[in-house]
């Protein structure tokens, strides 16, 4: 692929994805996508194979961008590894509440969508999310060997949990219009994470 090939195939994802946050998969045609990016619509299946491809593409753009951003978070620095652990749940609280939809969460607006139609971007969502959930339980196990999180943690099942209440919590958050399930998820976290609530 040349890198001008690459270039605008980025150019695409990158257009697509807050259209997509907005309408869901199925709802949004290519031309749609095509002329938002200024794209010859006849050029689509010069830069993805199908329709299908091109969902993967963007779960894969997504999840790329957002392990950067997670790794700026959770990255070892001045602070424990527990408060950057808050530091991230309070980030997706304040994200998924607010009213910027480029901030939403793809896994959430796709996963329900596309698992079952889609075996590519079910795949996609898999991986993405068990590598996300494998940083998450790093950062707990950092929590217990610098003393700020408790030992008696499993860092593996703690993540996990964590990381499907989350994801409950922000489905919640679009049915209710409302931000109380994400209130209730940061409570549950400290609580998990054996925190200090005072």
């Amino acid at each position: 692929m040349t890198s001008d090939t690459h270039s605008m195939r980025q150019h695409i994802l990158d257009v697509a994805k807050p259209i997509i946050l907005g309408k869901g998969f199925s709802a949004v045609g290519l031309n749609e996508i095509l002329t938002a990016a200024n794209v010859p619509k006849g050029s689509f299946y010069h830069y993805f194979k199908s329709k299908d491809a091109f969902g993967a593409a963007l779960l894969d753009s997504y999840f790329d961008d957002y392990f950067g951003r997670l790794e700026l978070m959770l990255a070892p620095n001045t602070h424990s590894a527990a408060e950057r652990m808050v530091a991230y749940w309070t980030r997706w609280l304040e994200t998924q509440a607010g009213d910027c939809c480029e901030e939403k969460c793809l896994t959430v607006k796709l996963a329900g969508e596309v698992s079952d139609l889609s075996e590519a971007m079910r795949e996609s969502l898999r991986r993405g999310t068990n590598q996300l959930i494998a940083r998450l339980a790093q950062c707990i196990s950092e929590g217990i060997a610098d003393g700020s999180l408790e030992a008696t943690l499993d860092a593996e099942h703690a993540a996990e949990t964590l990381y499907q209440m989350w994801l409950g919590a922000t489905l919640l958050a679009k049915v209710r219009r409302d931000n109380s399930s994400l209130s209730c998820a940061m409570q549950s976290t400290l609580a998990i994470l054996q925190l200090n609530t005072q």
